[in-house]
């Protein structure tokens, strides 16, 4: 290959590439976007020019005239234009720009350079790099024109065109100078830029030129403006310690720093500035009100009011303008310090190369980094002199202010400004390599981004250097300020604001804000800005260096630094914060500080360290407690405590002296306690002029808090009365006399006033600890003195006269608190209680009644001990039983108060004790005296135990009236005590036992009187009510003693037990499931055997008699009848309506040939293996591998009927003969490897006699198969001979051609198995072949276990395939094709599980006229088309070759290999169709269609129509009577009428689904027209159509099968309905696959049911708990409508169900025998009908619905045998519906 190509390179020839110069120029040009390029890059050329000085001359045409003029004329001194008057700058067009500097002049070199595109300056020290700049001329001039030295250069556009040239040549001697001259004649003439802002563009570009010192503009003859720089003697600077002088890569290297002042000086006429542009300026605020009187509304009308006078008489007139001279030269000068970094520079030889390769030049080894920096000062400065002269142009050195206010102003300049800002205040100037246009800095190519990036952290390092050394001038500065000042005293403050100015100034400065055009260039300064310090990795202890800030000391490191926190002015006042100047006017900087951690908040150490080094004052230990009360209170912390013992132990108060006494401090780790300062505080109380406890906090302090502040936050107790009476009565040292309890009776006084009030609010345990501590001093005054307090009686103690009775000094009566607390204390209020009873009770001399009247009066003067002593002493008389006498002491018995009762009749009749009272006074149970005595311990009521003891009692008036006692007053004295389970030993409860009275046992009776036919206690009938209630009785007996009868004791007879389990019917619901358990294997159900004994049976294995006993299950099972009601209570315990089906198979298991026996035969043992079968989900594992063992499949054998025969070959030649009426069948109970499934009709025909064969049933060969059953064709082999073949045959090319031409409408049918090969491959014709031989013989050979037998016969046509190769079709030259032999052979080979129907409907499609299957639905319109196309083609090609044919030939056949045959002729005829011409003349109008197949319409009226068409026309199929074609159609899986899709969905038009007719298309066929031959009728299962059978399946078994289907309906008992669980539905669509809702995206849930008919909802559906109310009208009417196809179709009750969705194709399903409908669809389509009455379309549309799902119960997929069963069901229950539609 590459020598080819080598060899035409040789043989080619070059051309070269041209550019169009112009547009490159344009294009290049384009990228400029900066106003003044082009004098921006006439500047940058100077200065590497070494050029002093520049001149620009923007020249007028007329003065452009005068100067040619004087130049031809010589004159010297021609006409200036200096005293014309002065034109106007911003409109005066100019024609030409000119610019001179006086730089080197060009060599060869330059010369040359000038005149190539992309050549920039090689020299490294120079800008320019990309040789582009000088082309910016272009952007203004066609034909810019340079003179340098004696020399010339012009350039041009040859002929005017896109390709740019140049011309040299030698000035003449007079026109040569020093200068280098660009003369740009302008494109179009235009003003001149803006003078004033061009002039501020001059001021800012040459401060950063090295060589250029001198700038002037002119106008004409006239200079509007000069710019002169001069530079000042630079300063070295040391390098600030600790910052890192070297970029991250270490590739540049500051090794020194300088500070160099610069003076630019600018004299600009004053004309530039009349024509300059305004500055923006600031807006100004209003003026501020003055101070003085009003408020709010005064400030509100003042603008209404005005002053006194008018308003313009205090407008002061306009002052007068003076003239100006526009020629005045105005001066001004800026002072700027720049400072630079000297770089060294060290790359590696790559980088080099690559910037090289970048720039067209080595980068410089040594180069200064620049940074303008305008100080405090100077800023003030500049914006005085703005103001000053006041112009609104602002200053022509503003560009070079400081931009503090971070607006963009300050720029990177590379020798010239770029429109890249910086991001702080100033200007920066360094070798950054710029994109081409220069206006930014290249950060994306990889080289040039790594230079720049690495230059930019020198630009970071340089402004913290900078930033360093000013703030090292400012903390210098304060502290020599600080030297001056005495100790203890404060920096003058002006000295300290204008510091702290400066300061904010270099922040804001240095403040880092978002540069432009890329942010890259801000965020990589300030990451060097911060980051350039050195961190030593080896050092212990970090060395880094600190950032220095203004702090309220001075400049300190940032670190040492703190934010400023209100909560900790009042008493943090030596750590250094930032100032609240520093925070308002460089707050940016400041939070960014704060951000990077470099400033951190006030922390708890601060605080400590703070308190550790001085004493706090009172009002600072108050602003200390108020920060660390908000602290604690609002912190969730778990080392608080920790924080608050570190505080407290720092803290210390000083108190100073106040009111003679001395100062002194406090540390608060002694205080324990404070005084509270809320009313109703005790400690409030307190005087605080007595002595108090030492570690009591100063009250000065806590009466600034409140007390639970001061406990949570501190952990302090507010000083008790307990706590100061102590300090009084133990004192650390003596008090003294005045303030001495047992000393002073004034002061003793004061404190018991001051206890006394505090009584009331204090706890139990204080006022016992008070009594306590007063009881043991002698501090109570008395008439005698100062007693201790049981010494001293109160005045109300008169009995004796010498008594020591209470007298205070201030005459106060005691009564109140302050009696209750000398009361407490021990003070005495009577006299001993063992003199009044041994001077009045001993002597007789007082009743009963009087002494109980005496202590009632004296009661609360009464001790605690003298009132048990009390209750102790037997002093009570009783009063006497009736009949008793005294005993012989004649003493009255005499008993403690607690053991007798008030004397009360009913206690006298239950006989009580009850006290003796007498007759006077009177017993009131009200009265002081009982109250006395219920103190003492007088009964009011019986206990429980006692009053339960009395109900037992043997005397039945006794406890009948204990019993009414206890059921009166149970709700107010005896509910919460009472509880059965105590009592459950005694017998108290008046009850039935057997009819006879008894006393019952609380737990042991029952108050329903039901339960006495078990036997059961219950309670006597005159307990009831209330009483029943009261004593908790209970109605039923629990479920256990229920189950325990059962077990001891069940029901002997039948009658017997019909009674039992009615009564327990009412009971299902308590039992629990356990119990239900127990009972459902306790024997406990009475059966009556044949010979009339009763045998007790358990429930399971009992079933109801019904429908089951007349089958021959009663043989089987046992079988009860009790009545209804007494069903539900054996129904819970387990007893069934029928076996369930893995019983009936275990039985069947058991002996299948019994089994066999008992269902009296053949038809009733398969009905039996059918429900086994379609309930095969329902049989236990265990069960399912014993079915697959057991000889329990029933196979029949075909047996030949004995006829004489004359030879054995006769006999084997008559054995292909035979007939149906031939054979009989031999049946037998077999294995499932014995029984065979036929699925091959052609080897069942052979090997009939040979196999025992499964029943001909789709569902009963699914079901043999599952057990283990083989196909019959997997066990048969075949071997072919054959005669010689037929090359060329026109039979195998016919054949050939019409299986691809019907294969892909079969194909399209064929939905329920996988094909093997597909369509597309099979059209290969190496991949299909059709060959004819003479003759075809098959040997087919059967092997099933040691059973082995062959068949040989003659075939039309067998297909066979070798392996992987191609599929051979072979016929039989000898004899007609039959079509059958075709289809079967192909089946066998194109799907992986062939059905006998599949070959029946290839057959029919093979076999049938493409206008009958065109009326069947088929889509035949692409055959037809390809048929007209083929013949049309034929027909031009014949006329091409033989016009004299045209008339009388038709179109040439296709090749034998075509996909698509041609037309047959119209006399021609292909193999099995129906004779007729087809018509192809005319042109047919399109059927048309409601929606295209697999589109569902979208709107419900019309999806309506199209489903109500659909039923409509199945509806007249079946009041017509349906014809045997059409059974037949039915049967090769077609629908005539309502074409019944693969998905179950009722399509509106028969045979949707085929394109549009055209002009090829069949025209329409009347209904009465028919092919010729149509098919025979098909029994329901056409098993055998090679040999038709003679007889019909009975109806019998049909009806059988439906019956079944219609049984296996149940209800559905999930309330969660899963997406993922398999449904079968009706589906709205045209076109799906299968009957499957598992695409049904959302699930459902029960909400509820209406009239036993539940209702699910899908997730999706917004508000589930209310969308059943929503719809209950509809819901309602759509459950009348199925209640009535329910009763129609005999279907159990529970089976139906109603869901709702909000989108989708599902009308209905069957899940797991459980059908669904959908009520949107029910709305949409039957309910306005339904509303007004006619129900006849709902009722025909659903129950063609459920015929459809009960269909489902029989047959899974959608094929001809579910149509088949779908048929039936509708014609079976036909009838039904028509009465009911009859009725309506």
């Amino acid at each position: 290959m590459a020598n080819a190509r080598n060899a035409l390179w040789e043989s080619g020839h070059d051309e070269s590439v041209e550019v169009n110069q112009r547009a490159l120029i344009d294009k290049v040009l384009a990228r400029y976007s900066g106003e003044f390029t082009v004098f921006r890059e006439l500047l940058q050329n100077s200065d590497d020019a070494s050029a002093k000085a520049v001149e620009i001359h923007f020249e007028t045409k007329a003065y452009l005239e005068r100067k040619n003029k004087t130049d031809e004329d010589g004159a010297e001194n021609a006409a200036s234009s200096g005293d014309a008057e002065l034109p106007d700058l911003k409109t005066t067009v100019v024609h030409q720009w000119t610019f001179k500097n006086n730089g080197i002049i060009f060599r060869d070199e330059d010369w040359s350079r000038l005149k190539k595109i992309a050549e920039g300056n090689p020299d490294e020290e120079k800008i320019g790099a990309f040789g582009v700049g000088f082309y910016s001329l272009f952007s203004v001039t066609e034909e810019p024109f340079v003179t340098s030295g004696g020399e010339w250069m012009g350039f041009y556009w040859k002929d005017k065109k896109d390709q740019l040239f140049a011309r040299r040549g030698k000035l003449p001697d007079s026109e040569r100078d020093d200068w280098t001259t660009f003369a740009m004649e302008l494109r179009e003439p235009t003003p001149i830029p803006p003078p004033f802002d061009f002039t501020r563009f001059l001021a800012s570009s040459i401060t950063f030129m090295r060589h250029l010192l001198d700038v002037s503009v002119f106008l004409d003859d006239k200079r509007l403006c000069r710019l002169t720089k001069t530079p000042g003697a630079p300063k070295a600077l040391g390098i600030p310690k600790g910052l890192k002088p070297s970029s991250p890569l270490g590739t540049m290297q500051v090794s020194g720093l300088q500070s160099t002042p610069l003076s630019i000086k600018a004299e600009v006429m004053q004309w530039v500035y009349m024509a300059g542009t305004e500055k923006p300026q600031p807006k100004r605020e209003l003026p501020k009100p003055a101070p003085g009187g009003g408020g709010f509304f005064t400030s509100l009308f003042s603008s209404f009011k005005g002053s006194a006078a008018p308003s313009r008489a205090i407008t002061p007139a306009p002052a007068p303008t003076p003239e100006i001279d526009p020629k005045t030269i105005i001066e001004s000068n800026v002072v700027l310090s720049i400072f630079a970094a000297d770089i060294a520079v060290k790359l590696d030889q790559k980088m080099i190369s690559e910037l090289n390769r970048s720039t067209k030049k080595n980068p410089p080894t040594r180069m200064k980094y620049e940074l303008i920096y305008t100080g405090k000062a100077e800023y003030d400065a500049s914006k005085g002199e703005d103001e000053r002269h006041g112009r609104t142009t602002g200053s022509v050195f503003q560009g070079l202010r400081a931009d503090i206010e971070g607006t963009g102003q300050a720029k990177v300049f590379i020798g010239h400004a770029t429109g890249q800002t910086t991001g702080i205040g100033g200007h920066m100037s360094a070798r950054f390599i710029p994109t081409v246009e220069r206006e930014s800095i290249d950060l994306v190519d990889r080289n040039v981004a790594v230079w720049n990036k690495e230059l930019l952290y020198v630009g970071g390092f340089l402004a913290r250097s900078a930033y360093e050394l000013e703030m090292q001038h400012v903390q210098q500065l304060w502290t020599a300020a600080a030297a001056t000042v005495s100790p203890g005293g404060k920096i003058d403050p002006e000295v300290q604001t204008s510091l702290q100015n400066r300061a904010i100034h270099a922040l804001k400065f240095f403040t880092f804000h978002p540069s432009t055009p890329s942010s890259v260039v801000s965020t990589t300064l300030e990451e060097a800005f911060f980051t350039c310090i050195f961190s030593s990795k080896l050092a212990i202890i970090s060395s880094s260096k600190g950032f220095p800030i203004m702090s309220t000391v001075g400049v300190r490191e940032a670190a040492t630094v703190r934010y400023p926190d209100p909560a900790f002015a009042g008493f943090v006042r030596d750590l250094p914060v930032v100032p609240d100047e520093v925070l308002v006017q460089a707050k940016s900087m400041v939070d960014t500080l704060r951000h990077r951690g470099m400033i951190k908040d006030i922390t708890f150490a601060d605080v400590l360290q703070e308190l550790r080094n001085r004493p706090l004052s009172e009002t600072e230990m108050i602003a200390c407690f108020k920060w660390w009360i908000d602290i604690h209170s609002n912190s969730s912390q778990a080392n608080l405590d920790y924080f608050r013992t570190e505080l407290l132990g720092a803290a210390v108060l000083s108190l100073e002296e106040k009111d003679g006494k001395a100062g002194h401090i406090i540390p608060l780790s002694m205080v324990e306690s404070f005084l509270g300062r809320r009313s109703g505080s005790t400690s409030a109380l307190i005087p605080t002029d007595g002595p108090l406890p030492p570690h009591l906090l100063p009250v000065t302090v806590s009466r600034h808090f409140e007390a639970q502040a001061l406990q949570n936050a501190f952990g302090w107790r507010e000083l008790s009365i307990v706590e100061w009476l102590q300090h009084l009565t133990n004192p650390p040292t003596p008090h003294d006399p005045d303030h001495d309890i047992e000393k002073s009776e004034a002061w003793a006084e004061r404190v018991l006033q001051v206890v006394s009030r505090a009584w009331p609010s204090m706890p139990q345990a204080q006022r016992v600890e008070v009594a306590a501590l007063l009881r043991t001093r002698a501090c109570v005054p008395t008439s005698a003195g100062l007693k201790k307090p049981d010494e001293a009686y109160f005045q109300s103690a008169h009995i004796f006269n010498d008594l020591p009775v209470i007298a205070l000094p201030s005459g106060v009566a005691v009564k109140g608190n302050l009696e209750k607390l000398l009361q407490a204390a021990g003070v005495r209020k009577h006299v001993d209680l063992q003199i009044v009873f041994d001077r009045m009770i001993k002597t007789g001399d007082w009743t009963i009644a009087q002494l109980i009247k005496y202590l009632t009066e004296v009661q609360t003067a009464l001790t605690q001990l003298e009132f048990e002593r009390l209750q102790l002493t037997s002093a009570f008389p009783r009063e006497l039983y009736p009949g008793e006498q005294l005993p012989d002491s004649k003493k009255v018995p005499r008993s403690r108060a607690s053991e007798l009762y008030e004397p009360l009749d009913i206690f006298r009749e239950i006989r009580l004790p009850v006290i003796d009272w007498g007759t006077q006074p009177k017993w009131r149970g009200n009265s002081e005296e009982a109250k006395f005595l219920f103190k003492l311990g007088l009964r009011r009521y019986p206990p429980l135990s006692d009053l339960i003891a009395l109900a037992a009692n043997s005397d039945e008036k006794i406890r009948t009236a204990a019993l009414k006692y206890l059921v009166d007053n149970f709700p107010t004295r005896y509910a919460n005590e009472y509880n059965p389970n105590a009592v459950a030993h005694i017998a108290f409860i008046p009850a039935i036992k057997d009819g006879k009275q008894v006393l019952a046992k609380p737990l042991e009776v029952y108050s329903s009187p039901e339960w006495a036919t078990l036997g059961f206690t219950v309670t006597d009938p005159s307990l009831k009510g209330e009483a029943l209630e009261h004593l908790k009785i209970q109605e039923h007996p629990p479920g256990p003693r229920i189950v325990n009868l059962l077990k001891t004791s069940p029901p002997a007879t039948e009658s017997v037990a019909n009674e039992w389990f009615t009564t327990l019917a009412s009971r299902v619901t308590s039992f629990t499931p356990t119990e239900l358990k127990t009972l459902s294997q306790t024997p406990f159900v009475p059966v009556k055997l044949a010979n009339g004994a009763i045998r007790h049976m358990s429930a399971t294995q009992c079933y109801f008699k019904g429908d089951s006993q007349a089958t021959f299950h009663s043989k089987l099972f046992t079988f009860v009848d009790f009545s209804t009601t007494a069903k539900a209570f054996l129904s819970a315990c387990g007893v069934r309506h029928e076996p369930s089906v893995d019983e009936v198979t275990k039985i069947l298991l058991e002996n299948p040939r019994r089994f066999y026996e008992l269902t009296d035969g053949r038809e009733n043992y398969l009905i039996e293996l059918r429900n086994i079968a379609v309930n095969l989900r329902l049989l236990s594992s265990s069960t399912m591998a014993r079915l697959k063992r057991a000889p329990a499949l029933l196979g029949s054998r075909r047996v030949r009927k004995d006829k004489p025969a004359s030879n054995k070959k006769a006999n084997d030649d008559a054995l292909k003969e035979l007939e149906e009426e031939d054979w009989e069948y031999q049946y037998d109970l077999l294995t499932p490897d014995m029984v065979v499934v036929a699925d091959d009709t052609n080897a069942y025909q052979l090997f009939g006699d040979v196999v025992f064969s499964a029943p001909q049933e789709d569902l009963l060969e699914g079901f043999y198969m599952a057990l283990g059953c083989r196909r019959l064709s997997s066990l048969i082999r075949e071997d072919y001979q054959t005669r010689s073949e037929v090359v060329g045959s026109r039979k195998a090319a016919d054949t050939r051609a019409l299986i691809l031409e019907r294969l892909p409408l079969f194909l399209h049918e064929h939905t329920h198995t996988k094909t093997r090969v597909s369509f597309a491959w099979l059209s290969n014709k190496d991949n299909f072949v059709v060959k004819t031989f003479g003759k075809l013989t098959v040997t087919k050979t059967l092997q099933l276990g040691n059973t082995r037998a062959s068949r040989s016969q003659d075939a039309s046509a067998v297909a066979r395939r070798e392996g992987r190769g191609p599929i051979e079709l072979w016929l039989a030259g000898n004899d007609q094709v039959d079509m059958y032999e075709v289809s079967t052979s192909m089946c066998r080979l194109i799907f992986e599980s062939p059905k006998v129907n599949d070959a029946l409907l290839f057959m029919t499609i093979l076999s049938t006229d493409l206008r009958a299957l065109r009326r069947r639905g088929y889509n035949v319109d692409r055959i037809l088309r390809q048929q007209k196309a083929d013949r049309l083609a034929a027909e031009e090609a014949a006329k091409a070759q033989k016009a004299a044919e045209l008339a009388s030939r038709s179109a040439v056949s296709s090749p034998a290999d075509a996909l698509v045959s041609a037309a047959a002729k119209p006399d021609e005829k292909r193999p099995g169709s129906p004779p007729g011409p087809l018509s192809d003349s005319g042109s047919v109008p399109s059927i048309a269609h409601d929606g295209a197949p697999g589109n569902a319409p979208t709107d419900p009226s019309k999806r309506s129509r199209l489903s109500m068409n659909a039923v409509r026309g199945s509806w007249n199929n079946f009041m017509r009577g349906l014809t045997e074609k059409e059974l037949a159609a039915r049967g090769a899986g077609q629908s005539t009428v309502g074409e019944q899709n693969g998905n179950g969905a009722l399509s509106s038009v028969a045979g949707q689904g085929g394109a549009e007719h055209d002009n090829g298309a069949l025209p329409p066929v009347k209904e009465q027209e028919e092919p010729e031959n149509q098919l025979s009728l098909l029994p329901p299962r056409p098993s055998r159509p090679h040999t038709p059978q003679p007889f019909a399946t009975p109806r019998s078994s049909i009806a059988n099968n439906i019956n079944m289907a219609v049984r296996a309906c149940k209800a559905e008992r999930s309330e969660v309905l899963r997406n993922k669980e398999e449904m079968r539905i009706v589906k709205e669509s045209l076109n799906e696959g299968y009957c499957d809702a598992s695409g049904h995206g959302k699930d459902m849930v029960l909400v509820g049911d209406m009239g036993g008919t539940k209702f699910y909802v899908s997730t999706d559906v917004p508000d589930i708990k209310g969308i059943m109310h929503a719809k209950k009208e509809s819901l309602a009417r759509f459950i009348h409508v199925i209640r009535k196809l329910q009763d129609v179709y005999t279907l159990p009750p529970t089976s139906l169900h109603i869901f709702y969705d909000r989108a989708g194709e599902l009308i209905a399903f069957n899940r797991n025998a459980s059908l669904f409908m959908n009520l949107r669809y029910f709305e949409q389509w039957h309910d306005v009908d339904v509303q007004e009455g006619r129900l006849t379309d709902a009722y025909i549309a659903w129950y063609f619905t459920l015929a459809h799902e009960i269909a489902h119960n029989l047959v899974r997929a959608h094929n001809s045998e579910h149509e088949f069963y779908f048929s039936s069901i509708c014609e079976q229950f036909l009838p039904a519906l028509t009465k009911l539609i009859a009725n309506q």
